[in-house]
């Protein structure tokens, strides 16, 4: 039997190397843990299941989510084949048609030589490592008891349908014609948010717009610097009005102000906030342990209940049921939408800030600039460590004097300061969130004390 490392289950997704870590014969088997775990979560017979299935722009792509298909319909399950899409789109499948789960052949933001799988059950719920990604690992390694198959596969196309329910989250006649640099990383957002954006009537500048999974211009991850100077020169030199980049899976989206400055994603989740509460006061909205101060004081000046989360889509998509919520968001770019299955959607956060810059006629530097002036964030450091819990006992000793969470890491709060360190799940790594209310000079000077911390 093939050995297969279990470094690939990660806590949110199923992760690894193409052909080292996640070949056909993997995938395969993945595909039939995957549909066992399902018909436990669901209780239904394996036979009953209805699942989707999806694929990103990856070279590996096509064989890899033809060997997932081949190990779901193995086990006697009907699956419906939506082919190349992004993530959000598989989730939205998933969720519309009340479907028992869906796999996404996708490694997300990764670079060109990795593959994985993201895994949904009923409504859209996100399978981690708490709940459903090790019991495929287990039933992976220990071996799956051979059927006679008897399942299915019916090809679907979707884009039409996902792309006129997104636009139902905005009133289209709204948006004015502003001049929107975009880049797509050659991911999916092209086709799945260029339509949309075409619809709209802007002054659109479209870069790395078509899916190849060779990456030619750069890595379909905005979150490095180095990804996304291309948007920020563009965005100055066109003057345009905002930029917006995607990841390669396209369901995370980041901005760039009409100043060329990159929009912090908790920034970003205050105004989104903001604008969601304008329509819904007194809803619940969730932030996660690393964001700055800002969300949870503009939620609760427009009459809104913040709650604060652990990281991680998982947990945001379990908790927005479980309060109700109408929108969450997270440092890292993902933002969840109750009216969207409670998934996340790098499609609908675009579309709103289009229609918000419309409605105001404000620019986004505008509307940011009483957030940026008021709090002082590091953004996310991270400090390889060889011992990451006595690190972190070594921290709660020095700030024992600060209110203490142990929410997701360990979190440190004083009246005009706190932070967040949380160990990575994958690497030998600390990862440190910082926020002033004083000014920039304390924020550094606070960050700077808490590393040497960590790294001395």
């Amino acid at each position: 039997m093939r050995k297969v490392s279990p470094n690939i289950f990660k806590a949110y997704d199923i992760r690894g190397l193409y052909e080292k870590d996640i070949d056909g014969d993997v995938a395969e088997l993945i595909g039939r843990a995957f549909a066992h775990v399902l018909a436990d979560l669901s209780g239904k017979k394996v036979t009953d299941l209805h699942v989707a299935l999806g694929r990103d722009m990856r070279l590996s792509a096509p064989e890899l989510a033809a060997r997932y298909r081949d190990g779901l319909v193995h086990e006697g399950v009907s699956v419906l084949n939506a082919g190349q899409v992004g993530t959000e789109m598989l989730y939205w499948l998933v969720g519309s048609r009340e479907l028992d789960g869906g796999l996404m052949c996708t490694a997300s933001h990764n670079p060109k030589a990795y593959t994985g799988a993201k895994l949904v059950r009923q409504g859209a719920l996100a399978l981690s490592g708490d709940s459903g990604i090790q019991d495929i690992r287990r039933l992976v390694e220990t071996g799956i008891p051979d059927r006679l198959g008897g399942g299915r596969c019916e090809s679907i196309e979707i884009y039409e349908e996902f792309q006129a329910a997104v636009l139902e989250f905005v009133e289209p006649s709204r948006i004015k014609p502003l001049k929107v640099v975009v880049d797509g990383g050659n991911g999916m957002a092209g086709p799945m948010v260029g339509p949309l954006l075409e619809q709209l009537g802007l002054d659109l500048i479209t870069s790395y717009w078509r899916p190849d999974g060779n990456f030619p211009d750069h890595e379909p991850n905005p979150l490095l610097p180095e990804n996304r100077e291309f948007i920020i020169k563009r965005v100055i030199e066109e003057r345009a009005d905002l930029g917006i980049a995607w990841d390669g899976d396209a369901d995370r989206c980041f901005f760039i102000d009409d100043t060329g400055r990159f929009v912090d994603g908790d920034f970003l989740t205050a105004l989104l906030a903001e604008s969601l509460l304008s329509t819904r006061p007194g809803a619940t909205v969730l932030y996660d342990v690393r964001a700055s101060r800002a969300v949870r004081d503009v939620v609760r000046e427009h009459h809104g209940t913040a709650l604060m989360n652990r990281v991680g889509h998982a947990f945001f998509k379990t908790r927005m049921r479980e309060t109700a919520a109408i929108f969450g968001g997270e440092v890292s770019g993902h933002y969840y939408f109750h009216d969207f299955y409670c998934a996340d959607s790098g499609t609908i956060p675009a579309l709103l800030v289009l229609e918000l810059l419309s409605r105001t006629g404000r620019r986004l530097s505008e509307l940011l600039e009483p957030l940026q002036s008021r709090y002082f964030i590091s953004g996310e450091i991270n400090s390889e460590v060889a011992d990451s819990a006595a690190t972190m006992r070594a921290i709660e000793r020095r700030f024992s004097d600060g209110r203490v969470q142990r929410l997701d890491g360990l979190s440190i709060d004083y009246d005009d300061w706190h932070f967040n360190v949380r160990a990575s799940n994958t690497e030998p790594l600390l990862r440190l969130n910082l926020e002033s209310l004083v000014s920039e000079a304390d924020m550094e000077a606070r960050r700077d004390e808490v590393l040497a911390l960590i790294r001395g």
